[in-house]
């Protein structure tokens, strides 16, 4: 498929728009999460909060951060610090979902007309509603889909399942939430990893290399679908720049996160087509680098295991993710709700998530 052309800059909004470093969120100390019962699920991604205590520390469940703002927010500092947050025994509906994501987006400061997203395939009247995508490994969009061959959906390998969600729109996705409905007795887990963390463990001359690019993103799979079903691609998509029928456009290799500040690889195996300022062939062996860094460095990857009730929080903006195709004959199904947040830029101003932690601190 050819690269679209997309008349667009990537523009970088000024230091005191971002309040960098500190993030945008200014909690207060009583709004500390960790305060409550959790785990860290490694060092560098992943925290995990339960209903219930060993040690006797309070716990924190999802109604809790729903019904209080202050925690709200410190749930999306603490997202955006960590990339992806879980909770156990949530009970979370569908519709409490898109509650949940689009308030934690509101709290880290999104633009006015960035709401939900809106999946390019999905009919409009469906019944959990257009904000909610149904996550399965049985293709449930519509009849239309499922008579196309189904050697299409055939399992692919793992590494080629890495991506952050719809990086192919103007806008993509700040937060998203997953609740698995339907599980499989095993098998079905589902991966993060870092961009923080794959960002810090570059070298300084490569990560300056990658600081001066752009991508092209296209949703080429969903084109594709589209083309061969007939069906029409749906705009608006959770914001009035995420329109068109091309589902294609461009976005710097390296993202500044506006929440916390630190910088992160930006490409995915799913939907980066095109480093915009290399020739093809140097295009093509930068990404196939970038994309085995971050499938075979399981040190910044946490693997989670569904339960009944969990759910799972992360910022697309600093973490990749995929699903692992190792069942079959069962059905593995979850809603999904994605927040739409700003447009991705990158600001040389900002520091990386291992700077900020070894930065010096000042003396009292």
């Amino acid at each position: 498929m050819p690269v679209a052309t997309v008349s667009e800059t990537v523009t970088t909004p000024s230091v005191q728009d971002l309040k960098s470093s500190l993030g945008r969120l200014n909690l207060r100390p009583e709004a500390d999460l960790r305060q409550f019962e959790h785990i860290d699920n490694s060092p560098s991604i992943g925290t995990e909060f339960r209903s219930y205590s060993k040690k006797g520390k309070p716990v924190l469940t999802i109604r809790e951060v729903l019904a209080d703002e202050g925690k709200l927010a410190a749930l999306g500092r603490l997202v955006s610090e960590r990339g992806v947050v879980f909770f156990r025994d949530s009970e979370i509906t569908p519709e409490e979902q898109k509650v949940l994501v689009q308030k934690l987006g509101e709290a880290g400061g999104k633009p006015a007309d960035s709401t939900l997203h809106i999946h390019p395939l999905t009919l409009a009247g469906s019944e959990l509603g257009d904000e909610i995508s149904v996550i399965s490994n049985k293709f449930v969009f519509d009849d239309k889909f499922k008579r196309l061959d189904d050697a299409h959906y055939n399992r692919v390998g793992g590494k080629r399942l890495w991506h952050s969600d719809i990086t192919f729109e103007n806008k993509p996705s700040d937060y998203a939430s997953l609740v698995i409905r339907d599980l499989p007795a095993v098998g079905g887990d589902t991966l993060w990893a870092s961009a923080y963390e794959a960002y810090d463990r570059l070298s300084p001359a490569y990560k300056k290399f990658l600081e001066g690019l752009t991508a092209t993103h296209i949703g080429s799979h969903f084109l594709e679908l589209a083309k061969r079903s007939g069906a029409e691609v749906r705009e608006p998509r959770g914001s009035p720049d995420n329109v068109g029928q091309h589902l294609s456009t461009v976005h710097p290799v390296i993202r500044t996160n506006p929440v916390t500040g630190w910088n992160g690889l930006f490409v995915n195996q799913g939907f980066t087509k095109r480093i915009n300022e290399l020739t093809q062939t140097e295009s093509d062996e930068v990404l196939k680098f970038l994309w085995d860094h971050i499938a075979s460095n399981h040190e910044f990857q946490v693997r989670f295991r569904w339960e009944e009730n969990s759910l799972a929080i992360w910022d697309n903006r600093s973490t990749f993710h995929a699903a692992t195709h190792d069942v079959d004959e069962v059905t593995r199904t979850g809603t999904r709700s994605v927040s739409i947040g700003e447009r991705p830029y990158f600001d040389p101003k900002s520091i990386s998530r291992k700077e900020y932690f070894t930065r010096p601190t000042e003396k009292a």
